[in-house]
Protein backbone atom coordinates (compact mmCIF):
# COMPACT_ATOMS: atom_id res chain seq x y z
CA UNK A 1 0.00 0.00 0.00
CA UNK A 2 1.20 3.41 -1.03
CA UNK A 3 0.12 6.42 0.75
CA UNK A 4 0.74 9.92 -0.83
CA UNK A 5 3.14 12.34 1.73
CA UNK A 6 0.80 14.71 0.94
CA UNK A 7 -1.27 13.12 3.09
CA UNK A 8 0.86 12.81 5.86
CA UNK A 9 1.23 15.86 8.71
CA UNK A 10 4.75 15.61 9.43
CA UNK A 11 5.91 16.35 5.61
CA UNK A 12 6.54 20.20 4.89
CA UNK A 13 4.92 22.19 2.08
CA UNK A 14 8.75 22.37 0.90
CA UNK A 15 9.11 18.41 0.82
CA UNK A 16 5.56 18.22 -1.01
CA UNK A 17 6.43 20.32 -3.76
CA UNK A 18 9.63 18.82 -4.20
CA UNK A 19 7.85 15.41 -4.82
CA UNK A 20 4.68 16.93 -6.49
CA UNK A 21 5.43 20.34 -7.84
CA UNK A 22 8.96 20.41 -9.07
CA UNK A 23 8.63 23.28 -10.74
CA UNK A 24 7.88 25.42 -7.50
CA UNK A 25 11.28 25.09 -6.47
CA UNK A 26 13.39 24.08 -9.30
CA UNK A 27 15.43 27.23 -9.41
CA UNK A 28 17.29 25.79 -6.03
CA UNK A 29 18.52 22.69 -7.91
CA UNK A 30 20.42 21.74 -10.47
CA UNK A 31 17.63 19.57 -12.01
CA UNK A 32 14.92 17.00 -11.49
CA UNK A 33 15.81 13.42 -10.96
CA UNK A 34 12.26 12.56 -12.44
CA UNK A 35 13.74 14.11 -15.66
CA UNK A 36 15.89 11.94 -18.08
CA UNK A 37 18.20 14.48 -19.59
CA UNK A 38 18.39 16.17 -16.08
CA UNK A 39 20.46 12.90 -14.95
CA UNK A 40 22.21 13.18 -19.02
CA UNK A 41 23.54 16.96 -18.08
CA UNK A 42 24.09 16.02 -14.82
CA UNK A 43 26.64 12.91 -15.78
CA UNK A 44 28.01 15.13 -18.52
CA UNK A 45 28.93 17.63 -15.87
CA UNK A 46 30.69 15.34 -13.80
CA UNK A 47 33.11 13.76 -16.32
CA UNK A 48 34.11 17.26 -17.45
CA UNK A 49 34.87 17.38 -13.25
CA UNK A 50 36.66 14.19 -12.63
CA UNK A 51 37.10 12.95 -9.18
CA UNK A 52 40.96 12.50 -8.24
CA UNK A 53 41.61 8.82 -9.03
CA UNK A 54 43.40 8.08 -6.47
CA UNK A 55 40.88 8.45 -3.97
CA UNK A 56 39.73 5.08 -5.22
CA UNK A 57 42.74 3.47 -3.98
CA UNK A 58 42.10 5.08 -0.14
CA UNK A 59 38.11 3.99 -0.62
CA UNK A 60 39.78 0.39 -1.50
CA UNK A 61 41.96 0.33 1.90
CA UNK A 62 38.83 1.21 4.04
CA UNK A 63 37.24 -1.45 2.85
CA UNK A 64 40.12 -3.66 2.68
CA UNK A 65 40.99 -2.89 5.99
CA UNK A 66 37.68 -3.81 7.17
CA UNK A 67 37.39 -6.81 5.52
CA UNK A 68 34.02 -5.75 3.60
CA UNK A 69 32.69 -8.02 1.01
CA UNK A 70 33.72 -8.43 -2.14
CA UNK A 71 31.06 -6.59 -4.02
CA UNK A 72 31.64 -3.49 -2.23
CA UNK A 73 35.03 -3.66 -2.80
CA UNK A 74 34.73 -4.91 -6.30
CA UNK A 75 32.37 -1.51 -6.78
CA UNK A 76 35.45 0.78 -5.36
CA UNK A 77 37.78 -0.61 -7.81
CA UNK A 78 35.30 0.80 -9.98
CA UNK A 79 35.64 4.12 -9.50
CA UNK A 80 39.32 3.96 -10.39
CA UNK A 81 37.59 4.81 -14.15
CA UNK A 82 36.85 8.03 -14.83
CA UNK A 83 33.70 7.04 -16.58
CA UNK A 84 32.68 5.74 -13.11
CA UNK A 85 29.81 8.16 -11.03
CA UNK A 86 28.33 7.64 -8.21
CA UNK A 87 24.75 8.13 -6.69
CA UNK A 88 26.05 9.10 -2.75
CA UNK A 89 23.90 9.55 0.56
CA UNK A 90 25.34 9.39 4.27
CA UNK A 91 24.29 9.49 7.76
CA UNK A 92 25.51 9.99 11.15
CA UNK A 93 27.16 6.81 12.48
CA UNK A 94 23.63 5.64 15.29
CA UNK A 95 24.07 3.52 17.15
CA UNK A 96 23.83 -0.76 15.72
CA UNK A 97 23.00 0.73 12.62
CA UNK A 98 21.08 3.78 14.09
CA UNK A 99 17.05 4.40 12.78
CA UNK A 100 15.54 2.42 10.13
CA UNK A 101 15.45 5.50 8.20
CA UNK A 102 19.46 5.23 7.78
CA UNK A 103 18.63 1.55 6.06
CA UNK A 104 16.27 3.19 3.96
CA UNK A 105 18.73 6.38 3.08
CA UNK A 106 21.37 2.93 1.95
CA UNK A 107 18.70 0.92 0.12
CA UNK A 108 17.48 3.40 -1.93
CA UNK A 109 20.75 4.80 -2.83
CA UNK A 110 21.61 1.11 -4.01
CA UNK A 111 18.16 0.97 -5.67
CA UNK A 112 19.00 4.59 -7.97
CA UNK A 113 22.30 3.30 -8.95
CA UNK A 114 20.90 -0.03 -10.41
CA UNK A 115 17.97 1.61 -12.01
CA UNK A 116 20.54 4.14 -13.56
CA UNK A 117 22.73 1.71 -14.73
CA UNK A 118 20.08 -0.47 -16.24
CA UNK A 119 18.44 1.93 -18.03
CA UNK A 120 21.68 3.79 -19.15
CA UNK A 121 24.23 1.09 -19.50
CA UNK A 122 26.48 3.63 -17.11
CA UNK A 123 29.17 2.60 -14.46
CA UNK A 124 27.15 3.30 -11.73
CA UNK A 125 28.21 2.39 -8.19
CA UNK A 126 26.17 3.37 -4.27
CA UNK A 127 28.21 5.10 -1.83
CA UNK A 128 27.52 5.55 2.10
CA UNK A 129 29.06 8.93 3.47
CA UNK A 130 29.63 8.17 7.55
CA UNK A 131 29.34 11.75 8.26
CA UNK A 132 32.45 11.02 11.12
CA UNK A 133 32.99 13.85 12.36
CA UNK A 134 29.35 14.84 13.57
CA UNK A 135 29.95 16.18 17.63
CA UNK A 136 26.25 15.06 18.09
CA UNK A 137 26.81 12.19 20.67
CA UNK A 138 23.70 12.28 21.99
CA UNK A 139 21.88 11.42 18.82
CA UNK A 140 24.22 8.34 18.39
CA UNK A 141 24.87 6.96 21.71
CA UNK A 142 21.00 5.55 22.31
CA UNK A 143 18.84 2.64 19.73
CA UNK A 144 15.27 2.81 19.98
CA UNK A 145 13.37 -0.84 19.85
CA UNK A 146 9.79 -2.36 20.09
CA UNK A 147 10.14 -4.74 22.78
CA UNK A 148 7.43 -7.74 22.81
CA UNK A 149 4.64 -5.85 23.83
CA UNK A 150 5.43 -3.10 20.77
CA UNK A 151 6.60 -0.40 23.61
CA UNK A 152 9.09 1.78 22.82
CA UNK A 153 12.44 0.89 24.65
CA UNK A 154 15.96 2.57 24.14
CA UNK A 155 19.44 0.83 24.64
CA UNK A 156 21.93 3.63 25.94
CA UNK A 157 25.79 3.80 25.40
CA UNK A 158 27.82 5.48 28.46
CA UNK A 159 30.07 7.30 25.91
CA UNK A 160 33.20 8.42 28.12
CA UNK A 161 33.86 11.54 25.34
CA UNK A 162 34.15 15.13 26.53
CA UNK A 163 31.63 17.37 24.90
CA UNK A 164 32.83 18.31 21.32
CA UNK A 165 34.52 15.47 20.92
CA UNK A 166 34.31 13.93 17.28
CA UNK A 167 32.63 10.82 16.71
CA UNK A 168 35.23 9.24 15.19
CA UNK A 169 37.72 9.86 18.28
CA UNK A 170 35.23 7.45 20.05
CA UNK A 171 36.54 3.83 20.77
CA UNK A 172 34.57 1.82 22.70
CA UNK A 173 35.31 -0.55 26.57
CA UNK A 174 34.14 -3.22 27.98
CA UNK A 175 30.37 -0.55 28.34
CA UNK A 176 29.54 -1.97 24.48
CA UNK A 177 28.74 -5.35 25.81
CA UNK A 178 27.14 -4.35 28.15
CA UNK A 179 25.01 -2.24 25.30
CA UNK A 180 24.92 -5.64 23.38
CA UNK A 181 23.13 -7.67 26.61
CA UNK A 182 20.61 -5.09 27.10
CA UNK A 183 19.81 -5.43 23.34
CA UNK A 184 19.35 -9.21 23.84
CA UNK A 185 17.72 -8.50 26.79
CA UNK A 186 15.26 -6.15 24.74
CA UNK A 187 14.55 -7.46 20.87
CA UNK A 188 11.77 -10.10 20.83
CA UNK A 189 13.37 -13.48 20.60
CA UNK A 190 13.18 -14.60 17.09
CA UNK A 191 14.71 -17.15 15.05
CA UNK A 192 17.13 -14.63 13.07
CA UNK A 193 18.45 -12.98 16.75
CA UNK A 194 21.17 -15.64 17.42
CA UNK A 195 22.70 -15.09 13.96
CA UNK A 196 22.06 -10.77 14.35
CA UNK A 197 23.29 -10.64 17.77
CA UNK A 198 26.40 -12.30 16.94
CA UNK A 199 27.14 -10.21 13.49
CA UNK A 200 26.49 -6.94 16.04
CA UNK A 201 29.11 -8.70 18.51
CA UNK A 202 31.61 -8.95 15.45
CA UNK A 203 31.37 -5.43 14.66
CA UNK A 204 30.75 -3.71 17.76
CA UNK A 205 33.40 -4.55 20.18
CA UNK A 206 35.95 -3.45 22.96
CA UNK A 207 38.74 -1.13 21.21
CA UNK A 208 36.77 -0.62 18.23
CA UNK A 209 36.02 3.04 17.13
CA UNK A 210 32.24 3.81 17.19
CA UNK A 211 32.82 4.70 13.50
CA UNK A 212 34.33 1.96 12.08
CA UNK A 213 31.76 -0.35 13.89
CA UNK A 214 28.62 1.17 11.97
CA UNK A 215 31.11 1.20 9.26
CA UNK A 216 31.58 -2.78 9.68
CA UNK A 217 27.87 -3.56 10.36
CA UNK A 218 26.43 -1.55 7.12
CA UNK A 219 28.92 -3.86 5.21
CA UNK A 220 27.29 -6.87 6.56
CA UNK A 221 23.84 -5.31 5.60
CA UNK A 222 24.43 -4.16 2.83
CA UNK A 223 28.05 -4.91 1.40
CA UNK A 224 26.84 -7.68 -0.52
CA UNK A 225 24.76 -5.19 -2.82
CA UNK A 226 28.08 -3.33 -4.31
CA UNK A 227 27.43 -0.50 -1.45
CA UNK A 228 30.59 1.65 -0.56
CA UNK A 229 30.51 2.49 3.17
CA UNK A 230 32.62 5.53 3.52
CA UNK A 231 34.73 6.66 6.65
CA UNK A 232 34.51 10.57 6.32
CA UNK A 233 37.23 10.90 9.13
CA UNK A 234 39.67 9.52 7.19
CA UNK A 235 42.88 11.59 7.40
CA UNK A 236 44.44 10.53 4.07
CA UNK A 237 41.20 11.52 2.77
CA UNK A 238 41.58 15.27 3.43
CA UNK A 239 44.29 16.15 1.51
CA UNK A 240 42.46 15.99 -1.77
CA UNK A 241 39.34 18.92 -0.31
CA UNK A 242 42.20 21.12 1.20
CA UNK A 243 42.10 23.30 -1.99
CA UNK A 244 37.87 23.35 -1.52
CA UNK A 245 38.88 24.13 2.72
CA UNK A 246 41.20 27.12 1.24
CA UNK A 247 38.95 28.76 -1.04
CA UNK A 248 36.63 29.14 2.09
CA UNK A 249 39.36 30.57 4.19
CA UNK A 250 40.11 32.65 1.40
CA UNK A 251 36.44 33.97 0.76
CA UNK A 252 35.59 33.78 4.59
CA UNK A 253 31.12 34.06 5.00
CA UNK A 254 30.82 33.95 1.43
CA UNK A 255 29.08 30.50 1.89
CA UNK A 256 27.11 31.84 4.58
CA UNK A 257 26.17 34.76 2.90
CA UNK A 258 25.03 32.18 -0.01
CA UNK A 259 23.30 30.00 1.62
CA UNK A 260 21.26 32.62 3.77
CA UNK A 261 20.14 34.52 0.62
CA UNK A 262 18.89 31.55 -1.03
CA UNK A 263 17.07 31.02 2.85
CA UNK A 264 15.90 34.23 2.27
CA UNK A 265 14.03 33.20 -1.09
CA UNK A 266 12.88 30.19 0.34
CA UNK A 267 11.34 32.34 3.09
CA UNK A 268 9.80 34.48 0.58
CA UNK A 269 7.92 31.88 -1.17
CA UNK A 270 6.26 30.40 2.02
CA UNK A 271 8.63 27.85 2.80
CA UNK A 272 11.33 27.43 6.07
CA UNK A 273 14.63 28.27 5.31
CA UNK A 274 16.70 24.74 6.85
CA UNK A 275 19.96 26.64 7.58
CA UNK A 276 20.96 29.82 8.83
CA UNK A 277 24.33 30.90 8.74
CA UNK A 278 25.10 33.01 12.08
CA UNK A 279 27.26 36.17 10.96
CA UNK A 280 31.06 36.30 10.68
CA UNK A 281 30.53 32.21 10.52
CA UNK A 282 33.27 30.38 8.10
CA UNK A 283 31.81 26.90 6.89
CA UNK A 284 34.14 24.90 8.90
CA UNK A 285 36.00 23.41 11.74
CA UNK A 286 39.09 22.85 13.61
CA UNK A 287 39.69 19.82 14.99
CA UNK A 288 41.65 20.44 18.12
CA UNK A 289 40.44 17.58 20.36
CA UNK A 290 36.98 19.01 19.79
CA UNK A 291 35.46 20.70 16.97
CA UNK A 292 35.68 24.28 17.02
CA UNK A 293 33.72 26.18 14.85
CA UNK A 294 36.15 28.93 12.82
CA UNK A 295 34.39 32.24 13.23
CA UNK A 296 36.09 35.36 10.98
CA UNK A 297 37.40 38.39 13.37
CA UNK A 298 38.63 41.33 11.23
CA UNK A 299 41.46 40.13 8.60
CA UNK A 300 41.76 36.91 10.71
CA UNK A 301 40.29 33.96 12.12
CA UNK A 302 38.91 32.92 15.89
CA UNK A 303 39.19 29.57 16.81
CA UNK A 304 38.48 27.31 20.52
CA UNK A 305 39.60 30.95 21.83
CA UNK A 306 42.75 31.82 20.14
CA UNK A 307 42.91 34.54 17.18
CA UNK A 308 44.88 32.93 14.40
CA UNK A 309 45.93 34.95 11.26
CA UNK A 310 44.62 33.99 8.11
CA UNK A 311 47.90 33.53 6.69
CA UNK A 312 48.84 31.24 9.36
CA UNK A 313 45.72 28.89 9.18
CA UNK A 314 46.31 28.62 5.67
CA UNK A 315 49.94 27.89 5.99
CA UNK A 316 48.35 24.76 9.32
CA UNK A 317 45.78 23.95 6.36
CA UNK A 318 48.34 22.93 3.61
CA UNK A 319 50.88 21.19 6.07
CA UNK A 320 47.80 19.16 8.40
CA UNK A 321 44.35 19.21 6.13
CA UNK A 322 43.41 16.60 8.83
CA UNK A 323 42.88 19.38 11.32
CA UNK A 324 40.22 20.84 9.36
CA UNK A 325 36.27 19.38 9.18
CA UNK A 326 33.16 20.78 6.67
CA UNK A 327 30.09 21.84 8.31
CA UNK A 328 26.72 21.29 7.70
CA UNK A 329 26.95 23.49 4.24
CA UNK A 330 30.27 22.63 3.23
CA UNK A 331 30.22 19.00 3.63
CA UNK A 332 28.18 18.07 0.35
CA UNK A 333 30.73 19.98 -1.66
CA UNK A 334 33.86 17.95 0.05
CA UNK A 335 31.66 14.97 -0.33
CA UNK A 336 31.28 15.52 -4.12
CA UNK A 337 34.73 16.81 -4.55
CA UNK A 338 35.92 13.57 -3.57
CA UNK A 339 33.42 11.39 -5.24
CA UNK A 340 32.25 11.69 -8.56
CA UNK A 341 28.59 11.79 -7.60
CA UNK A 342 25.69 12.48 -10.35
CA UNK A 343 23.03 12.13 -7.66
CA UNK A 344 22.45 12.31 -3.46
CA UNK A 345 19.44 10.45 -1.63
CA UNK A 346 18.34 12.82 1.18
CA UNK A 347 15.93 12.85 3.88
CA UNK A 348 13.22 15.59 4.23
CA UNK A 349 15.32 17.97 6.22
CA UNK A 350 18.25 17.50 3.90
CA UNK A 351 16.54 18.89 0.54
CA UNK A 352 15.41 21.80 2.68
CA UNK A 353 19.17 22.73 3.44
CA UNK A 354 20.38 21.49 0.18
CA UNK A 355 18.39 23.89 -1.90
CA UNK A 356 20.14 26.68 0.02
CA UNK A 357 23.55 25.30 -1.91
CA UNK A 358 22.72 25.83 -5.97
CA UNK A 359 25.13 28.95 -5.77
CA UNK A 360 27.09 27.77 -3.29
CA UNK A 361 28.53 25.05 -5.68
CA UNK A 362 28.21 27.43 -8.22
CA UNK A 363 30.99 30.11 -6.37
CA UNK A 364 33.36 26.56 -5.98
CA UNK A 365 33.30 25.76 -9.37
CA UNK A 366 31.79 22.14 -8.91
CA UNK A 367 28.70 20.59 -10.62
CA UNK A 368 25.22 20.43 -8.38
CA UNK A 369 24.41 17.00 -8.15
CA UNK A 370 20.80 15.98 -8.31
CA UNK A 371 18.81 15.15 -5.45
CA UNK A 372 16.48 11.89 -4.78
CA UNK A 373 14.31 11.72 -1.87
CA UNK A 374 14.97 8.54 0.05
CA UNK A 375 12.32 6.17 0.41
CA UNK A 376 10.16 6.14 3.41
CA UNK A 377 8.00 3.44 5.06
CA UNK A 378 6.19 1.89 7.48
CA UNK A 379 6.41 -1.98 8.45
CA UNK A 380 3.72 -3.61 10.22
CA UNK A 381 2.20 -7.07 10.40
CA UNK A 382 -0.36 -8.32 8.35
CA UNK A 383 -3.40 -8.38 11.11
CA UNK A 384 -2.29 -4.48 11.69
CA UNK A 385 -3.02 -3.70 7.59
CA UNK A 386 -6.54 -5.86 8.00
CA UNK A 387 -7.36 -3.77 11.11
CA UNK A 388 -6.66 -0.50 9.10
CA UNK A 389 -8.26 -1.70 5.86
CA UNK A 390 -11.50 -3.29 7.54
CA UNK A 391 -11.96 0.33 9.38
CA UNK A 392 -11.29 2.81 6.59
CA UNK A 393 -8.62 4.26 8.68
CA UNK A 394 -5.99 6.60 7.34
CA UNK A 395 -2.82 5.84 8.90
CA UNK A 396 -1.54 9.68 10.19
CA UNK A 397 -4.80 9.08 12.21
CA UNK A 398 -2.89 6.99 14.51
CA UNK A 399 -0.02 9.74 14.79
CA UNK A 400 -2.01 11.28 17.73
CA UNK A 401 -1.22 10.39 21.32
CA UNK A 402 -4.87 10.21 22.64
CA UNK A 403 -7.87 8.62 21.98
CA UNK A 404 -9.81 10.97 19.64
CA UNK A 405 -9.07 8.64 16.91
CA UNK A 406 -10.41 5.21 19.10
CA UNK A 407 -13.11 7.41 20.09
CA UNK A 408 -14.63 8.20 16.57
CA UNK A 409 -13.94 4.43 15.45
CA UNK A 410 -16.09 3.50 18.47
CA UNK A 411 -18.49 6.11 17.99
CA UNK A 412 -18.76 4.72 14.37
CA UNK A 413 -19.72 1.47 15.24
CA UNK A 414 -22.90 2.40 17.50
CA UNK A 415 -25.80 0.83 16.53
CA UNK A 416 -27.70 3.49 14.05
CA UNK A 417 -30.75 3.80 16.84
CA UNK A 418 -27.96 5.20 19.50
CA UNK A 419 -26.66 7.82 17.12
CA UNK A 420 -30.04 8.99 16.37
CA UNK A 421 -31.31 9.26 19.66
CA UNK A 422 -28.76 11.39 20.89
CA UNK A 423 -28.49 13.33 17.61
CA UNK A 424 -32.24 13.93 18.33
CA UNK A 425 -31.73 14.84 22.22
CA UNK A 426 -29.57 17.35 21.13
CA UNK A 427 -31.64 19.50 18.05
CA UNK A 428 -34.77 19.03 20.95
CA UNK A 429 -32.68 20.81 23.10
CA UNK A 430 -31.26 23.26 21.45
CA UNK A 431 -35.09 23.90 19.51
CA UNK A 432 -36.58 24.48 23.03
CA UNK A 433 -33.54 26.30 24.68
CA UNK A 434 -33.81 28.83 21.24
CA UNK A 435 -37.79 29.24 22.50
CA UNK A 436 -37.50 29.74 25.83
CA UNK A 437 -34.63 32.72 25.49
CA UNK A 438 -36.91 34.60 22.83
CA UNK A 439 -39.90 33.73 25.50
CA UNK A 440 -38.24 34.30 28.83
CA UNK A 441 -36.83 37.75 29.00
CA UNK A 442 -40.67 39.24 28.14
CA UNK A 443 -41.42 37.77 31.73
CA UNK A 444 -37.80 39.35 32.77
CA UNK A 445 -35.13 40.71 30.75
CA UNK A 446 -32.12 39.45 33.14
CA UNK A 447 -33.72 35.60 32.52
CA UNK A 448 -31.82 35.72 29.19
CA UNK A 449 -28.52 34.74 31.04
CA UNK A 450 -30.16 32.04 32.74
CA UNK A 451 -31.28 30.53 29.64
CA UNK A 452 -27.47 30.12 28.34
CA UNK A 453 -26.41 29.01 31.48
CA UNK A 454 -28.76 26.18 31.46
CA UNK A 455 -28.03 25.44 27.88
CA UNK A 456 -24.31 25.36 28.39
CA UNK A 457 -25.19 22.75 31.27
CA UNK A 458 -27.61 20.62 28.91
CA UNK A 459 -24.91 20.68 26.23
CA UNK A 460 -22.47 19.51 28.30
CA UNK A 461 -24.69 16.28 30.62
CA UNK A 462 -25.53 15.30 26.80
CA UNK A 463 -21.79 15.45 25.53
CA UNK A 464 -20.88 13.28 28.86
CA UNK A 465 -23.72 11.61 28.14
CA UNK A 466 -22.71 10.03 24.85
CA UNK A 467 -18.72 10.30 25.91
CA UNK A 468 -20.32 7.53 28.81
CA UNK A 469 -21.91 5.84 25.91
CA UNK A 470 -18.50 5.35 23.94
CA UNK A 471 -16.41 4.44 27.18
CA UNK A 472 -19.04 1.92 27.52
CA UNK A 473 -18.69 0.79 24.11
CA UNK A 474 -14.68 0.88 24.23
CA UNK A 475 -15.46 -1.96 27.67
CA UNK A 476 -17.63 -3.86 24.76
CA UNK A 477 -15.09 -4.08 22.16
CA UNK A 478 -12.19 -4.87 23.75
CA UNK A 479 -10.89 -6.30 20.79
CA UNK A 480 -11.19 -3.11 18.66
CA UNK A 481 -9.40 -1.69 21.06
CA UNK A 482 -6.27 -3.17 21.53
CA UNK A 483 -6.02 -3.33 17.83
CA UNK A 484 -6.17 0.08 17.61
CA UNK A 485 -3.27 0.51 20.31
CA UNK A 486 -1.15 -2.32 18.70
CA UNK A 487 -1.72 -0.51 15.30
CA UNK A 488 -0.54 2.91 16.57
CA UNK A 489 2.40 1.86 18.94
CA UNK A 490 3.63 -0.18 16.01
CA UNK A 491 3.32 2.73 13.15
CA UNK A 492 4.36 5.75 15.78
CA UNK A 493 6.15 5.02 18.74
CA UNK A 494 5.95 7.29 21.35
CA UNK A 495 4.72 9.66 18.49
CA UNK A 496 6.82 9.48 16.06
CA UNK A 497 7.00 7.77 12.61
CA UNK A 498 8.72 4.61 13.13
CA UNK A 499 10.88 4.83 11.08
CA UNK A 500 12.81 7.71 12.42
CA UNK A 501 12.14 6.09 16.35
CA UNK A 502 13.00 2.19 15.79
CA UNK A 503 16.66 1.21 15.04
CA UNK A 504 17.53 -0.90 12.17
CA UNK A 505 18.30 -3.92 13.85
CA UNK A 506 14.99 -4.16 15.42
CA UNK A 507 13.77 -5.40 11.65
CA UNK A 508 16.84 -7.58 11.07
CA UNK A 509 16.01 -9.30 14.10
CA UNK A 510 12.70 -9.60 13.18
CA UNK A 511 12.65 -10.10 9.18
CA UNK A 512 16.49 -11.83 9.17
CA UNK A 513 19.28 -10.39 7.08
CA UNK A 514 16.93 -11.09 3.51
CA UNK A 515 15.21 -7.59 5.21
CA UNK A 516 17.23 -6.12 2.40
CA UNK A 517 16.17 -8.47 -0.69
CA UNK A 518 12.26 -7.73 0.44
CA UNK A 519 12.80 -4.45 0.58
CA UNK A 520 14.38 -4.08 -2.54
CA UNK A 521 11.60 -5.54 -3.75
CA UNK A 522 8.69 -4.28 -2.34
CA UNK A 523 9.81 -0.55 -1.63
CA UNK A 524 8.44 1.82 -4.71
CA UNK A 525 10.78 3.99 -4.29
CA UNK A 526 8.56 6.40 -5.69
CA UNK A 527 9.53 10.05 -4.25
CA UNK A 528 6.82 11.44 -2.64
CA UNK A 529 5.04 8.59 -2.17
CA UNK A 530 4.64 6.27 2.01
CA UNK A 531 4.82 3.17 1.49
CA UNK A 532 3.01 0.80 4.50
CA UNK A 533 4.23 -2.75 4.00
CA UNK A 534 3.89 -5.95 5.69
CA UNK A 535 6.68 -8.31 4.98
Amino acid sequence: MTIDTRELPWTGPFVRDYCHAFDRVESFFAGSPADPASWTRAVEARHAHPSDPAVAELIARQLSDRGAPAPARAAAERLRSPRTVAVVTGQQAGLFGGPFFTLLKALTAVKLARQYAEDTDADVVPIFWIDAEDHDLDEVRHCDLLDSNCSPQSVVLDLDAPAGTPAAQVRFGEEIGGAIDRLRDTLPATEFTSEVLDSLAAAYAPGVRLVEAFARWLDRLLGDYGLIVFDASDPTAKPYTRDLFARELQAPGRTGELASEAGNELTALGYHAQVSPTARSTALFRMNGAREPIRIDGDGFLTGGERVEATALLTELDARPASFSPNVLLRPLAQDTLFPTVAVVAGPHELAYLGQLRQVYAAFDLPMPLIHARATATIVDSATVRFLTRYELELARLQPQNDAALNALLDAQLPAAVHDALDAAARATAERLRVLHEVVPAVDPTLAGAVESTRGRMERDLGNLRNKVIQAAKRRDETLRRQFHRARAQCFPGGDPQERRVGVVYFINRYGFRLMDHLLDELSFTPGYHDLLTL
